[in-house]
């Protein structure tokens, strides 16, 4: 789909490293263990971040990379990968097929690239700065362009959050509620696969009142390349504000309303 050879790399090792996630995904065979922020983490994170740093390694070896579960490693090429090997480790360890694997690409501190791979429900999304966005619901399916809806309000779409717990310890709460309160109707299909769902057209936003940089690096050039918006809840166009906006871009006025203070 890309000439880019990071791009066609990031695409190649997302599944693999999805691929590994389905080794242990329902096996009941790994420990899930707790990090300091009492986040929980299990060997599938681990073996799939060690997979995506040694091909990177291989490939571009000047390039940075930074990664949920082995942090920082530098590199001179301005070139930095972003990795979150699940993202959605809670509905993974609870047997829910919505988690998935994110590889971001920055050049020059700009993200210009992603993907998201659903492994268990095969699905995938990717994109890259001015190249579009591109989606397969399987692969036993062609790669089609993907594009966010033209649902004008809130109330005409489906909006979605990763969980309560977030909202709770930032006191804000009743903003969810606000929010809830417009839409159509709410779920929490959550993390990453939340903002598949709005750059392919079947939600209108998506929201997280906590991320990190490799939580939403890969999600800010696939949902700007689909036609829709990332951004922090002040509306800066940015994947380091700590927090996150997902939209088809119509609703966005409409959300930052409720969520700036």
């Amino acid at each position: 789909m890309f000439d880019d050879p990071r791009m066609s790399l990031a695409v190649e090792i997302a599944r693999e490293a999805g691929r590994i996630a389905l080794e242990y995904f329902r096996s009941g065979s790994y420990q899930v263990d707790r990090k300091p922020d009492l986040s929980p983490v299990t060997a599938a994170d681990r073996r799939a971040e060690e997979m995506l740093r040694q091909r990177i390694e291989e490939k571009f070896s000047d390039d940075a990379i930074l990664g949920e579960e082995y942090g920082q490693s530098p590199g001179n090429s301005g070139y930095r990968w972003i990795l979150d090997p699940i993202d959605g480790t809670k509905s993974f360890i609870s047997g829910v097929p919505l988690f998935g694997t994110l590889v971001g690409l920055q050049k020059d501190g700009e993200n210009i690239g992603g993907v998201i791979e659903i492994p268990a429900l095969d699905q995938r999304i990717y994109a890259l700065r001015d190249q579009g966005a591109w989606y397969q619901s399987s692969s036993e399916r062609e790669v089609v362009q993907a594009g966010v809806s033209q649902c004008e309000q809130l109330s005409e779409g489906l909006v979605l959050t990763s969980e309560f717990e977030g909202w709770a310890e930032r006191g804000v709460e009743n903003l969810l509620w606000q929010l809830e309160k417009k839409a159509w109707f709410t779920r929490t299909w959550g993390d990453c696969y939340g903002y598949l769902m709005v750059a392919t057209g079947r939600a209108v936003l998506m929201v997280d009142p906590a991320m990190n940089l490799w939580d939403a690096a890969a999600v800010q050039p696939i949902l700007e390349e689909a036609g829709g918006t990332f951004t922090d809840w002040q509306g800066n166009a940015t994947a380091d504000g700590g927090e996150g906006i997902g939209t088809n871009g119509k609703v966005l006025d409409e959300v930052l309303e409720v969520l700036r203070p």
